[in-house]
């Protein structure tokens, strides 16, 4: 390019470029429209056809307020000068492809898109405040500090306005107030530092808003607060060295799954409270939360599926004290969650617990209390839940709650069994609550023992040999006949008539009643978890 093909604006810059000096061709003009400033005499700058800098002058190309005209076409060039655009509109889409920059940064900028992908930045890469009418290509991007994408505009709905497939950042990727519509792709991405998305707005409905499959973050993943999504966020796989927090989001994903975070790694807490608001399913199965996971104050509806799925997921806290009962099914199946904070205000109507298991409930309830939780299960009759909740009371010595869950579990296992076959769990529920009510054996016994000891004192039994037959004792007599061990005497030499024969009959066959179930519930007892 030669000077003489320059405007007024263009040698402005021209000159200045050297220097580093910034140019404004706004100041120049008093017309309304931006001053034209071809891409040509950008390119021409950047590849060496500017002046030569003096000794202690450093190049960069800075310009604000122009209309750059014509295609900006750097790919694979290597750009040594800074470049800051501010306020500048394009034309035609910017083609950076395989291009090494050491400072990219566009302020203020509108473009019909930007292409991108397999650049290399030293330094910092910026597109703050811009509007991109189509979308920003960073594929295999490397960035060595950070990526600045904050109060930026993309829009490419129905396609993916945001394609960062492995994009690597030295520094943090930050999107505060970022809006985009299309979809935000950043599969195997790593992030040496946070990933901020306070105040973003992601919308793709019915599609991936947000694609963060195995991204690996050495700093904070946040959404929060004010951070809202139309469609599903996918975070399954990524490793998060700090935390994960959703405080105040609001994500909207009706009838499907709204966040899909399966085998997720978060090194401290994984924050789904203060606040969240989700339509939609939350799916966290086999992730491993590193200290809290926590719902606290969250609202989460999916009526007609599974709203959370907890499914083998690990923490050392997780609190599910949300704000209003949780619409949809709970599944926490062969979860791990450490010390469980929980509400009965707030337990789900649907849940699955099958296998899963806590350390401590931090809700001080009783089993009875405790109980209407466990019932709550749609998986039918399952003995785990209950013997967990069992075990969870006995490490904190309260032996009778204990026993009342077990024995809870045995009724609810006599529920699903044969008619016939419930029958003698009614027995031992009725005369020694299936081992876990030993009291009852001795108290049908004493009331057996009065009601036999009271009839043969007033109806006492004639002696089979008189000459041989000891004194008679109503006492040990009813003992004789209630206990088929232990003999008196009595039993054997003599011999009832009429009602009193089927009386001795009946306190018979009660005593071997008795003594089959206290052996079976002594049985149970000492073998029971």
């Amino acid at each position: 390019m030669r000077l003489e093909e320059l405007d007024a604006g263009e040698r402005q810059l021209w000159d200045a470029y050297a220097r580093g000096r910034p140019v404004d061709v706004r100041h120049d003009s008093a017309e309304a429209v931006r001053p034209a400033v071809r891409a040509e005499c950008l390119m021409a700058l950047l590849l060496g056809a500017g002046p030569e800098p003096a000794p202690g002058e450093r190049p960069a190309l800075r310009l604000s307020g122009a209309s750059v005209t014509g295609r900006l076409d750097l790919r694979f060039a290597e750009i040594s000068a800074p470049i800051v655009l501010t306020d500048c509109d394009f034309d035609e889409l910017p083609l950076l492809q395989g291009a090494r920059f050491r400072e990219l940064a566009l302020r203020g900028c509108a473009l019909p898109g930007l292409t991108a992908d397999m650049a290399q930045v030293d330094g910092r890469l910026v597109l703050s405040h811009c509007h991109l009418s189509g979308p920003l290509v960073l594929t295999r991007t490397q960035i060595h500090g950070d990526l600045d994408l904050s109060h930026t505009v993309i829009n490419a709905p129905g396609g993916e306005a945001i394609s960062a497939v492995r994009l690597s950042t030295g520094g943090d990727l930050l999107c505060t107030d970022l809006a985009v519509q299309g979809g935000f792709r950043l599969s195997g991405a790593s992030i040496s530092g946070e990933f901020d998305l306070e105040g973003a707005h992601l919308s793709n409905p019915g599609r991936d808003a947000l694609d963060a499959y195995h991204i690996q973050i050495t700093g904070d993943f946040t959404f929060h607060p004010g951070f809202s999504a139309e469609g599903r966020i996918i975070l399954s796989g990524a490793d998060v060295a700090a935390a994960i927090g959703f405080c105040g989001a609001r994500l909207e994903n009706p009838g499907d799954i709204a966040l899909e975070a399966v085998d997720v790694t978060v090194s401290r807490n994984f924050d789904l409270g203060a606040g969240l608001t989700v339509s939609g399913g939350i799916k966290l199965d086999g992730s491993s939360v590193g200290t809290r996971l926590s719902f606290h104050d969250a609202t989460l509806a999916h009526p007609t599926g599974t709203a959370l799925s907890l499914r083998l997921v690990q923490a050392r806290e997780t609190d599910l004290r949300t704000r209003q009962p949780i619409d949809g099914t709970v599944d926490a199946d062969n979860a791990r969650l450490g010390t469980l904070h929980d509400a009965p205000g707030t337990w789900p109507a649907r849940l699955r617990l099958s296998g899963t298991a806590y350390d401590a409930l931090a809700a001080p309830l009783t089993a009875l209390e405790r109980l209407e939780w466990v019932r709550r299960s749609t998986d039918g009759y399952l003995p785990q839940p209950y013997e967990q909740l069992a075990a969870t009371y006995r490490r904190l010595g309260h032996e009778d709650e204990a026993r009342t869950v077990l024995l809870a579990k045995q009724r609810h296992r006599r529920a699903g069994l044969p008619a016939r076959t419930r029958v003698w769990g009614y027995l031992q529920d009725a005369t020694v609550g299936y081992g876990y009510r030993p009291a009852r054996a001795a108290l049908w016994l004493m009331a057996l023992l009065a009601l036999g000891t009271f009839f043969f004192a007033t109806h006492p039994p004639a002696p089979l040999e008189a000459a041989k037959a000891p004194p008679f004792s109503a006492v040990f007599y009813a003992l004789d006949l209630l206990i088929p061990i232990i003999g008196f005497g009595q039993k054997a030499a003599f011999a009832p008539h009429g009602g009193g024969q089927w009386l001795a009959y009946g306190l018979t066959a009660a005593g071997w009643v008795l003594a089959t179930t206290v052996t079976a519930g002594i049985s149970r007892a000492i073998s029971r978890p």
